[in-house]
């Protein structure tokens, strides 16, 4: 798989949907190429550590990506991709496939 970096056309989609910057303290790493790291690592299965040095400390990414998940900014950006691509009629439900997989618990764990 190959892997392309968000556009300035994807960047300016998601940019505005992203926290705010702190006004005081340190100045956090730049989003857009925290974000292209994360993307890099999640599409490309490879290990946080063997995440390329040009997108950060794998570390400032791993926790941007935990932190964005419990303040919902993942289901910030799904949604508003989802509704630009209904808008554009790019995306549609006339057609739907749903593809699940039932995996037994071992040693009585529950799902």
């Amino acid at each position: 798989m190959e892997f392309r970096e968000l556009c300035d056309g994807e960047w300016e989609l998601i940019r505005p949907l992203l926290p705010p910057r702190a006004k005081t303290g340190r100045p956090r790493v730049d989003d857009r190429i925290v974000l292209n790291g994360i993307i890099y690592v999640l599409l490309t299965g490879c290990r946080w550590m063997d995440m390329p040095i040009r997108y950060g400390h794998y570390s400032t990414a791993f926790r941007r990506l935990k932190r964005w998940q419990r303040e919902g900014v993942w289901s910030r950006i799904l949604e508003a991709l989802a509704s630009r691509g209904y808008f554009m009629g790019r995306l549609s439900l006339d057609r739907v496939s749903v593809d699940s997989t039932t995996v037994e618990a071992k040693k009585g764990g529950s799902l």
